[in-house]
């Protein structure tokens, strides 16, 4: 069984809580708001944030909760990063405001538009790091990226998560004989 929301959130310095109809969180980076479910009560002792839940059959929200929360204060106190590599002869990424030009093998090159929050940085064109402070927008924007071209198992080009482990395939053999 998790007991993922008896965990207290700590809380670091320059980060506010307001607790109403949705936990507010404010902090150098940004601000972001949880939803508090019914039953589900946020209590701050000593620069420790802690949930509270009425009853077990509320476990499940708990849990969720206090993990969005925790979210939140780790993304406005020190943001979140997802790296990710394209491996490819000719392709590269580059950057210029928020919109990203990848060329990725297609007759064309795509750009994205990188959503408000989300800050992008591409080293030596292949290399990509993705920052900001919502943990969700910053994975769902490094998923887009990724499946405009993911990883082929045969030729391993693509684009990748930095770390990803790749198993290759092994192709088609010549005519085999008779």
């Amino acid at each position: 069984m998790s007991r993922v929301g008896k965990k207290p959130i700590p809380l670091p310095k320059g980060v506010k809580i307001n607790v109403g109809g949705e936990l507010q969180v404010e902090g150098p980076k940004g601000k972001l708001t949880v939803p508090i479910p019914a039953g589900i009560r946020f209590e701050q002792r000593d620069g420790v944030l802690e949930v509270v839940r009425e009853n077990d059959k509320l476990a499940a929200a708990h849990g969720l909760t206090r993990a969005l929360a925790a979210n939140a204060v780790q993304g406005v106190s020190t943001g979140f990063t997802r790296e990710l590599d394209i491996v490819g002869t000719g392709y590269r990424a580059d950057v210029k405001g928020n919109v990203a030009t990848l060329t990725l093998g297609y007759s064309h090159p795509i750009e994205v538009v990188l959503p408000k929050g989300v800050d992008l940085k591409v080293d030596k064109q292949t290399h990509l790091i993705l920052t900001g402070y919502d943990r969700q927008v910053v994975g769902q924007t490094a998923a887009q990226i990724r499946a405009l071209r993911p990883p082929d198992p045969y030729k391993n080009k693509g684009v990748r998560y930095t770390g990803e482990v790749l198993r290759k395939k092994a192709g088609k053999t010549g005519a085999g004989g008779k």
